[in-house]
Parts: structure tokens; C-alpha cells; sequence
């Protein structure tokens, strides 16, 4: 059985989860982070992080933390902390594929007595029904005789720099109970909010995969409201804030859901609930609902354009951001390319201008190289998809479009008299 004091720890993957959970770590005891990117390694062992996520002074600060991308960095860990993605496919099923790669590759090297922590969202009962078979078999070993895993969902938020790894209560579980007290001892270590120590690991997984699930709904319900107030000719911002005055009215924004987490997570639930004999309704519903936002967006400028008798094919229409959400570099999932694709199919021009967006990951990630600058009076119709700070201190939006021309506000940022439509 491990004891705290003889931790030799590993952290798996260093992206926007990994990198900050490194570093806290690495404050405090010897840590190795590790990713199969070789290019991120060297970054990061420079001093940089291309995520934003954490700031050079910080990664100075965790004076105990080295970096490594070949398996032999491992050898000596004897507990490994798992953060690799877990998105969907094209048919919105699960994609297990890095998470069961992490395993296989942890097998070859996992010892007798050694622990793997899992943080990356599953459904419940994927990490024994998935990862622990993968490290067995790739192991030799034995689950909970040579070796044990522990399950502590993720909760980053991505450019949130006020809620970060070490104040946001961290739930933990373990395969065991006396691993489940190790796992939470082992937290303990950098969270200063405190820790929930679950039940089993199957409650930890549940409870993760829920918490985006249940805003994925609320947005969903807004979203749809939205379109329902558009319907009537009322303003969905006002009613909102006119809402928001009782005190227990939930303060959600329609918008478009995207991002590793809300847009993805109900899909594993559902997939779940599906393999168990269930259809979740209301789940889908919304998934639904939010999914289809970017085309109720571009079908709302297409109207706007046709009542001011602006030609809507080979128009040069303008957007402005690419990112899932304001103020982060992160492309993953982002639904703004639904609008893309959606004003493509009008056989409309697109600029995509957005100053956080990587162009050549935007290139790998989506076939998209987002404009250097916004073009001066150019555009028939420019929509405002990410409400990032940069486009909060452009006085005119408009300037950017012809004399006649379209704006309209995804995010309500601008006061509604400066545009011509919003959700």
C-alpha cells in the first residue's frame, strides 16, 4: 500500500487540464509531466504555455516539476494522474481512443503496488469497464492485488483565471476504500477548497458528467425561449433581466454551446443510458436544440439581409471569433464553425477574424485560416460570435461594413441599438 510520503508522481498529459494540475503539484513534491507532444514538451520546458492557461511566472514557481514525452520519464513513477481528452466523433459517440492509448501505454511500465487516477469525463463505469481491463492486459497485473485506480473528475475552466485548480472543491474516489482515503489525501496536497471523496468510482464519474449536463440544459431552455421571444417581436435580454430579479431565476445566456465539456459531456451520458435500454429525452432534446444554433443564427442574418435587400449570395460576410468561448485561445468544439459552414452553403464569402485564435491550429483543427485584420467597409453582414475583451473597445462595428450591412450580436455584447438583430 502507497504512503503519502513516498508519492513518485506523474502527470499524463499536459493540456489545459494537465499543465495546471502539474504545476500546483509542482510546488509542493517531485512531479513529472509528461505528453506524447514533443513540440508541447519543449514549449513548456521553456517556459511557455501556448494554452494561456498558466502564466510563465507560475510554471517558474513549480521548482519541482520536469517534463518528459518518452515512456522511460515514467519508470520511476509509482502514482500516475491521467488528463487526456475525451471527445466525441463525427456520429456523437464517445471517442475513448486517447484515454484507452493512455492505458496501454501506462500498462507497459505499471508496477506491482502502483495507482492510476483518472480525471479525464467518462460515463459511469468507464474507468473499470474500459481502463482497468486495458491495464491489465497490457500489464499483466492484477486490479486491486498488484495494482489500483482512482477516478477525480476534472474541473477547469478554461481562461477562468479566477477559478483555478486549487479553489475549486476537488471530487475524489478510489478503487478501494483504503486507496479512495490515499487519492483524497493525495489532492489534499494542493486543494485548498477541499475535497468530496465519493462514494465509488462510479458516483465520482456520474457526478462529473451531470454537472455539464444539467447546464447544457438550462442553456438549451434559454436558447430555445430565445426563439420563441424573436417569434413574438420580444427582447430575450430584457425579458432576462426582468427575470433575473427574483432571486432564485438561474442567470443562463442563450448562446452557442460548445467547448470540451458542456457540448460533449451529455453525449456520454446518453450514450450510456442508451446501451442500458434508456432513452433520455430530455437530454437529447437539448442536445437538440443547442446543436442547432448556429443555423437558427445564420438563417436569422439571411432574413435580416433579404428586408434590407442586400444579395445574399457571394456576399463577404464577417465573423468575429473562432473560439468556444471569450478570452481563451481554445478551439476544441467551438460551434462557431456551424455558422461558417451554414453561411458557406449560401455560397457567401467568409472572413474569420478572431486576435486569440492560433492560425495554423485553426487550419489543422477545422480548414479554417482566419483574416489578419478586419476588412474597412467591406462586408454585407458581420456577425459577432465570441464576446472576447478586444471587441468590446471597438467603437464602431459597423465601419467595418458596407453602407448598407448587417450586424448581429450572438452574445449581446453591444447595446441593441447598435445591431440589427441578437439572441
Amino acid at each position: 500500500m502507497l504512503n503519502i510520503d513516498e508519492i513518485k508522481l506523474a502527470i499524463v498529459g499536459l493540456g489545459y487540464v494537465g499543465l495546471p494540475l502539474a504545476v500546483e503539484f509542482g510546488k509542493k513534491i517531485d512531479v513529472i509531466g509528461f505528453d506524447i507532444d514533443e513540440a508541447r514538451v519543449e514549449e513548456l520546458t521553456a517556459g511557455n504555455d501556448s494554452t494561456l492557461e498558466v502564466e510563465p511566472e507560475l510554471l517558474k514557481q513549480a521548482v519541482k516539476l520536469t517534463f518528459g514525452s518518452k515512456i522511460e520519464a515514467l519508470n520511476d513513477s509509482n502514482v500516475f494522474i491521467v488528463t487526456v481528452p475525451t471527445p466525441i466523433d463525427a456520429h456523437k459517440q464517445p471517442d475513448l481512443t486517447p484515454l484507452v492509448k493512455a492505458s496501454e501505454m501506462l500498462g507497459k511500465i505499471l508496477k506491482k503496488g502502483d495507482l492510476v487516477i483518472y480525471e479525464s469525463t467518462v460515463y459511469p463505469g468507464a474507468t473499470e469497464e474500459v481502463c482497468v481491463p486495458e491495464l491489465e492486459r497490457s500489464s499483466g497485473l492484477t486490479f486491486n492485488e498488484d495494482f489500483y485506480v482512482g477516478y477525480s473528475p476534472e474541473r477547469i475552466n478554461p481562461g477562468d483565471k479566477e477559478h483555478r485548480v486549487t479553489n475549486i472543491l476537488k471530487v475524489t474516489s478510489g478503487s478501494t476504500p483504503d486507496i479512495a482515503d490515499f487519492v483524497d489525501a493525495l489532492y489534499k496536497i494542493i486543494i485548498e477548497a477541499g475535497t468530496h471523496k465519493a462514494s465509488s468510482i462510479r458516483v465520482a464519474e456520474a457526478a462529473k458528467v451531470i454537472e455539464n449536463t444539467q447546464r447544457d440544459l438550462n442553456i438549451a431552455l434559454i436558447n430555445e425561449l430565445s426563439i420563441i421571444f424573436n417569434k413574438l417581436g420580444i427582447n430575450t435580454e430584457e425579458v432576462l433581466k426582468a427575470a433575473g430579479t427574483k432571486w432564485n431565476f438561474l442567470p443562463f445566456r442563450p448562446g452557442l454551446v460548445g467547448g470540451h465539456c458542456i457540448g460533449v459531456d451529455p453525449y456520454y451520458l446518453t450514450f450510456k443510458a442508451q446501451e442500458i435500454g434508456y432513452h433520455p429525452d430530455v437530454i437529447l432534446a437539448g442536445r437538440r436544440i443547442n446543436d442547432g444554433m448556429g443555423a437558427y443564427v445564420v438563417s436569422q442574418v439571411v432574413k435580416l439581409m433579404v428586408k434590407k435587400r442586400i444579395q445574399v449570395e457571394e456576399a463577404n460576410i464577417l465573423i468575429m471569433g473562432l473560439t468556444f468561448k471569450e478570452n481563451c485561445p481554445d478551439l476544441r468544439n467551438t460551434r462557431v464553425v456551424d455558422i461558417i459552414s451554414e453561411f458557406k452553403d449560401y455560397n457567401t464569402r467568409v472572413d474569420v477574424y478572431d486576435p486569440w485564435v492560433d492560425s495554423e491550429e485553426a487550419e489543422y483543427e477545422y480548414g479554417i485560416t482566419p483574416v489578419k485584420e478586419m476588412k474597412q467597409g467591406y462586408y454585407d453582414a458581420i456577425v459577432l460570435a465570441v464576446a472576447h475583451a478586444e471587441f468590446k473597445n471597438i467603437q464602431d462595428i459597423r465601419a467595418f461594413g458596407k453602407d448598407v450591412n448587417v450586424v448581429y450580436d450572438v452574445k449581446c455584447l453591444l447595446a441593441s441599438e447598435l445591431t440589427d438583430g441578437r439572441l
